[in-house]
């Protein structure tokens, strides 16, 4: 059945306004490399392997159909499960917060628009608060 809300809806998707995936592959190194080098992301690097390889294309994939692009994950990886993936690992207030001021500053130092930029970060936040799974 045609959605007639949807169906001339030409409003661009996330995907399209960053760029499409060369730049969000950029943004997504980009987190991925503070994460490693700075020392206020600590306790976020220490939740994960030891090589990030992994973890950068999958979230360079969740990312690309979460913004409207391709659905690469659900391709490659299946359903995202997002939480139940994240259960095993102590996710608390400090770590929610880490990953978003890692991901402001990837947004930042790969020139994704300021609107944007805010756009995103009212989602991630609302997805980062949800993946908590410890009290503080």
């Amino acid at each position: 059945m045609l959605d007639i809300d949807t169906a001339f809806d030409d409003t661009p998707s996330v995907y399209a306004l960053i760029g499409g995936a060369a730049p969000l592959r950029a943004m997504v190194e980009r987190f991925y490399d503070l994460m490693e080098l700075e020392q206020e992301f600590a306790g976020l690097r220490a939740l994960h392997p030891p090589v990030l390889d992994g973890a950068r294309d999958k979230l360079f994939c969740f990312l690309s159909g979460w913004m409207g692009g391709p659905d690469l994950y659900q391709q490659r990886f299946g359903h995202p499960r997002l939480r139940a993936r994240h259960l095993p690992y102590a996710i608390g207030t400090s770590e929610r917060d880490q990953w978003l001021r890692a991901m402001a500053w990837a947004m930042q130092d790969v020139d994704v628009e300021a609107s944007l930029q805010m756009r995103l970060m009212e989602s991630f936040y609302q997805t980062a608060d949800w993946m908590r799974n410890q009290p503080t």
